[in-house]
């Protein structure tokens, strides 16, 4: 397991690590209690990822375009 703290990875790293996590615990090649510690820290995993995702679909929303489709700058997330 990475050592690097969930809430500081990037989308990819979080993923990537989940995919590790996953299979090892698919392959059940490890100790009950080692995979009790994996399965929390993909639920971990799992959220990080979500939230990253989130993230970038709201930045994604925020886009406004002009009257030709071209992007222009961003709106305020919160509608101000």
């Amino acid at each position: 397991m990475s050592e690097t703290p969930v809430e500081d990875m990037t989308f990819e790293q979080a993923m990537s690590e989940l995919e590790r996590v996953v299979g090892q615990l698919e392959r059940g090649d490890v100790a009950l209690d080692q995979s009790i510690a994996l399965y929390e820290r993909g639920a971990l995993l799992k959220k990080r990822c979500e939230a990253k995702l989130k993230e970038a679909e709201e930045k994604v929303a925020a886009i406004t375009l002009d009257a030709t489709g071209t992007p222009t700058g961003t709106a305020p997330l919160d509608g101000a």
